[in-house]
């Protein structure tokens, strides 16, 4: 029949339209391959291969030199690679960098402020470079001043700014142009422990405002509790990169235990280390170490164990996994000298 034939040809173009939205998904927000830079012999980014997708809160850690500015610089199309490619929102860093320069925006882990503006100053000159004109300009700078608590300085010269304000400041500069991603080089570097707490705050806000976020730091605490995926680099290799819990979960291995007991532990360490769950003992400034044997998760027997033995537990708890334990477990001896 006449509606069988039509509900078979509405069948086929639905089919073909889901097929074609298949296709073209929209790609990662940030997407890198084999990205490699040397300058001589020195190799300062080593096949370095991403992918961010929207939202993402990437945690990008490192010691000093291990490669994270080369890799945003190449990202914000301020460097060239040695070879490989990357993209920003489907743009090649090759082909299209003005494109990128308007979906991004890049801070770096330092810069300067102009002596004779003041803040407002300051950010309706970046706003007029951004080509936002008439009352949306002062409207937007408002706007950013009170996101980042900058709103009691607007008339005070940006030079005599404290250092944790002059990050605030200049937070607020790139995101004038509501950029869709962000490059942040270090942004806690040089602040005290207060001004460290108001900038995670400050990132914490802006993760939720469902923007791609790349925040580099060498400060691994700061990362912890904001970011959603973590990246570790090590000597220009990106050693790993996946969520947060799977990255702890990774480094999780063996279960270890750290127990004081009351008087001499020597008695408790011999009577632990022959005990089926318990792989190793060691002594650390009178407490025991304890480590279980791999999958052994379950150390309550212990407790008990000691307890029969008339030995008296002072404390007894597992070992915390942070994401500083996490970046010395992994680059040890994953990166060749």
């Amino acid at each position: 029949m006449w509606i069988d034939r039509l509900l078979d040809e509405y069948d086929t173009r639905e089919s073909a339209v889901n097929t074609a939205s298949a296709r073209y998904r929209e790609p990662p927000v940030i997407e890198t391959v084999d990205l490699t830079k040397k300058y001589g012999d020195f190799t300062a980014l080593d096949q370095f291969t991403l992918k961010l997708e929207q939202g993402d809160v990437f945690g990008f850690i490192g010691p000093n030199g291990a490669g994270k500015t080369t890799t945003m610089r190449i990202l914000a199309t301020l460097l060239n690679p040695t070879w490989g490619e990357a993209y920003v929102a489907g743009h090649s860093i090759y082909t299209a960098p003005k494109e990128i320069r308007r979906l991004i925006g890049y801070m770096p882990d330092a810069f300067g402020v102009y002596e004779d503006l003041t803040v407002l100053e300051y950010l309706e000159f970046f706003a007029a470079a951004y080509r936002i004109r008439g009352p949306a300009r002062r409207a937007r700078c408002d706007e950013l001043l009170d996101l980042v608590d900058l709103d009691f300085k607007r008339d005070a010269f940006a030079n005599t700014l404290s250092r944790g304000q002059t990050q605030r400041l200049g937070l607020a500069r790139v995101l004038l142009h509501d950029p869709q991603v962000l490059l942040l080089d270090e942004p806690a570097s040089g602040l005290d422990p207060r001004a460290r707490i108001d900038m995670r705050h400050l990132l914490k806000r802006l993760g939720g405002l469902g923007k791609t976020i790349m925040v580099s730091s060498h400060i691994l605490p700061e990362l912890a509790d904001i970011c959603n995926k973590i990246g570790i680099i090590d000597r220009g290799r990106l050693v790993v990169s996946a969520a947060v819990d799977d990255v702890m979960q990774q480094v999780r291995s063996q279960t270890v235990l750290h127990i004081s007991v009351f008087g001499e532990p020597t008695a408790a360490a011999e009577a632990l280390a022959g005990h089926e769950l318990v792989d190793a003992v060691a002594t650390n400034n009178g407490e025991l170490v304890v480590t279980l044997k791999a999958d052994e998760v379950d150390y309550s027997p212990l407790a008990a164990f000691l307890v029969e033995r008339g030995i008296a537990i002072r404390s007894f708890k597992p070992e915390e996994i942070t994401l500083e334990t996490a970046f010395m477990r992994l680059t040890k001896g994953a990166v060749g000298e």
